[in-house]
């Protein structure tokens, strides 16, 4: 089976072109879905955690404090570098696994940082989804109700999408200018092509 990644800047859409997949039948392991879990479920990344950034990381039922956590590694490189140690291989370990219970001819892993961790070296294709930088600022303002400056903020801790779209094998454009099935339906012909071929 393929592992196919499928990345993009914040406010991309690829999270929305992973749904498309799902809908041609293939799963999709959502990374930042799944790390937010992990970082619930796993009590010993739970005390990493907490001995790193403090009790108040978690909250009294157990949930994570997204918005305490997220004050401190986005406004601080270090931190959100500490964090993504101790999340990216646990987050790594549990897609194989979900991977290995999956019947499909390939599956996606969703991950806005794919590059920038070691996670696109377990995958076998790469798909970026591309949008310029001011509609993707537009879409983030809009969907998590934050500031342009919050937006930038987390746009600069993700390498460049020019990089990005250099280095995948298939590039989407969801630009609103493009049609998004026809792009999602030829690479899909082209994966369930290449995973026949395995």
């Amino acid at each position: 089976m393929l592992k196919i990644g499928i990345t993009g800047g914040i406010g991309s859409g690829k999270s929305t072109i992973s749904k498309i997949f799902e809908i041609l039948g293939i799963p999709v392991y959502y990374a930042d879905d799944r790390a937010k879990d992990i970082l619930v479920r796993d009590p010993q990344l739970a005390a990493q955690v907490k001995q790193h950034f403090g009790e108040a990381v978690y909250n009294a039922d157990g949930s994570l404090n997204r918005k305490y956590l997220g004050n401190i590694v986005f406004n601080n490189k270090e931190k959100l570098e500490l964090l993504n140690s101790l999340v990216h291989p646990a987050t790594i370990r549990d897609s194989d696994e979900w991977a290995l219970q999956q019947h499909a001819p390939y599956v996606l892993k969703e991950a806005a940082l794919l590059f920038e961790t070691s996670s696109f070296h377990h995958l076998d294709k790469i798909i970026a989804v591309f949008a310029p930088q001011p509609l993707r600022v537009h879409r983030v303002m809009k969907r998590d109700n934050i500031t342009r400056n919050e937006v930038m903020a987390r746009i600069y801790k993700q390498i460049d999408e020019t990089i990005k779209m250099r280095l995948s094998d298939f590039v989407i454009h969801n630009d609103e200018q493009h049609m998004i099935i026809p792009q999602v339906l030829a690479i899909h012909e082209q994966l369930l092509a290449l995973s026949a071929g395995q």
